[in-house]
């Protein structure tokens, strides 16, 4: 009788033990293939979900049971999950239920358009660019502006996060946050200074940046010279403005390595050979030290720059027409011996 009765109770044990070890590999054990990101839209179905989430999981039957448990169906967020190695069921669905979603990084580059921009980062969010264009539109419109064109200036080259769900307007806050706090009362100070509008600014900046190729150390000196020329009267004739008068044209489809002097003549009102004064806005996206270069902008007297063969990247900088036309000559020789056109 009582090895019967001790049989039951092994027995017991064997049974609870069985489905025991069932429920918790079916809730917490590990049920991740392999690691991944899984993206889940605001207008999801359970099968979409499922779907989404089967390649990287090793058992859909045990998920399908949790998420139908814990309701998940009706009680999801959307957004871009990190699915973990380690990761059972249930805290796969408690994060998608939670929006406990991975940002994506998104690197906000010198973009000559805003349409250029918003097709890069549209690719990392669940809107289409379209959807992106008409709200930003839409945001430019309130601030007195024509279009997204006109937001350019809130915008500095630097690597954001932001949700794969992120809205428009919550896209841009960023950076309308962002660029009212660079403006601070000590550089609203030195804007006032310098005699130039924040549009003029902005515009000169980008010029900046675009001569330094983004090194922090010509910048000023850069800024510097465009200054001297604009207060002298005379055209800035900066060659990346016509690059950019060009590219707006051809819709940035016609790359321009080399200004060739049938160039020059581009009509465009952000053509500095064939238009006196400073572009009436920002050919690129800038960053915050070409910004801070023109309101720091080097006293020195020079008119001319011309790019250093001797060093790739750098300029000569003079005051002499003379020593100009040098250093051109020797820019142009080396050109023409790599044969650049």
């Amino acid at each position: 009788m009582k090895k019967t009765i001790l049989i039951i109770i092994l027995l017991a044990f064997v049974v609870a033990g069985f489905f025991g070890l069932r429920f918790y590999n079916t809730y917490y054990g590990n049920n991740v293939e392999k690691e991944g990101y899984v993206l889940i839209p605001h207008k999801a179905g359970f099968g979409q979900i499922m779907d989404s989430i089967s390649p990287y999981i090793k058992d859909r039957e045990s998920f399908e049971t949790v998420a139908k448990d814990k309701k998940l169906a009706a009680n999801f967020k959307p957004g871009r999950y990190h699915i973990e190695n380690g990761t059972g069921n249930t805290d796969l669905v408690n994060m998608i239920k939670a929006g406990n979603q991975t940002a994506n990084s998104f690197r906000i580059g010198d973009f000559g358009d805003m349409y250029q921009m918003i097709g890069k980062v549209t690719k990392k969010t669940e809107l289409d660019s379209l959807h992106f264009v008409n709200d930003l539109n839409g945001i430019a419109q309130e601030k007195g502006y024509k279009n997204a064109e006109d937001l350019k200036k809130y915008f500095f080259i630097d690597t954001y996060n932001f949700f794969w769900t992120v809205s428009p307007r919550e896209f841009f806050k960023k950076f309308d946050d962002q660029y009212n706090d660079f403006w601070t009362s000590e550089r609203q100070n030195k804007e006032q200074q310098s005699g130039l509008t924040r549009d003029q600014i902005y515009a000169l900046a980008s010029i900046v940046y675009k001569e330094s190729g983004g090194k922090k150390d010509e910048m000023k000196t850069i800024a510097g010279l465009y200054l001297n020329r604009y207060r002298k009267g005379m055209k800035l004739q900066s060659d990346p403005t016509v690059i950019y008068a060009i590219n707006k044209q051809t819709n940035f489809k016609e790359p321009i390595k080399r200004v060739l002097y049938k160039h020059l003549s581009t009509p465009s009102p952000y053509n500095t050979y064939a238009n006196a004064g400073i572009p009436p806005g920002p050919i690129c996206v800038v960053d915050k030290n070409s910004v801070d270069a023109v309101l720091n902008a080097e006293n020195n007297n020079y008119i001319f720059m011309c790019a250093d063969p001797a060093r790739f990247g750098y300029h000569k900088f003079t005051a002499s027409a003379e020593e100009h036309a040098v250093n051109a000559k020797a820019y142009q020789d080396w050109l023409n011996s790599k044969n650049i056109k």
